[in-house]
């Protein structure tokens, strides 16, 4: 019998949860488990520190029914070790002394390198297509891989103005509009070319081991 998941997410922005949110089922459904994903569920963003955060979060997400909280932070930094040393784990540590009658305690984070416009540039050519353009990625200066640029947004926001100095039909865009078309175009295959979304998919692992699913 397919086990139904209700996955809640908490993100540092709207547009995150835009982008995210497909991706977020899809890469569950991915593992071909003996689950139904019912719905994934945006919470809310508290004020004060990322470990009261994602209490307040995981409270809400128990009274919502959710199995599963999905943890964005972006690493801001080549590396996502200061990120789980000061966030992450913290937080877990304190939703560890909870009680599952009261709060969702399975944890799983996504700690995208730098942030998570990283993603955004995992699949280039689809980017392109949703801008409206067969510029050469050099010319809109996108050719480095995504997670060695340190400001991926401001990258794509330039490379928007660089098709709009060309081209008369995208001078409305921004890169608010891009998030949720890529979120559910975006090929798999092309997230996992990243070591950031692979650790996100470690992390889903574990959250599966806890559910006794794998």
């Amino acid at each position: 019998m397919s086990k139904e998941i209700i996955i809640g997410l908490l993100t540092e922005g709207t547009t995150d949860q835009r982008f995210l949110k497909n991706i977020i089922q899809r890469t569950f459904e991915s593992f071909e488990l003996e689950i139904t994903i019912i719905d994934v569920v945006s919470l809310t963003k508290s004020k004060g520190n990322f470990t009261n955060n994602v209490l307040k979060a995981s409270q809400e997400a128990f009274n919502e029914g959710v199995n599963v909280l999905c943890v964005q932070s972006d690493a801001d930094n080549k590396s996502n070790k200061n990120t789980y040393q000061d966030r992450i784990n913290p937080a877990k540590k304190a939703l560890d002394k909870e009680s599952e009658q009261t709060h969702c305690k399975i944890l799983v984070p996504i700690v995208p390198i730098y942030m998570i416009e990283a993603w955004l540039l995992a699949d280039k050519a689809l980017l392109k297509a949703e801008m409206g353009t067969d510029k050469l990625d050099n010319e809109l200066k996108i050719n480095r891989k995504p997670e060695i640029i340190a400001q991926p947004k401001e990258i794509i926001e330039d490379a928007i103005r660089i098709v709009q100095k060309t081209s008369k039909r995208h001078q409305n865009l921004t890169i608010a509009e891009l998030y949720e078309p890529l979120g559910v175009k975006i090929p798999l295959d092309k997230l996992a070319e990243l070591s950031s979304y692979q650790d996100f998919r470690e992390n889903i692992k574990n959250a599966f081991k806890m559910l006794k699913l794998l």
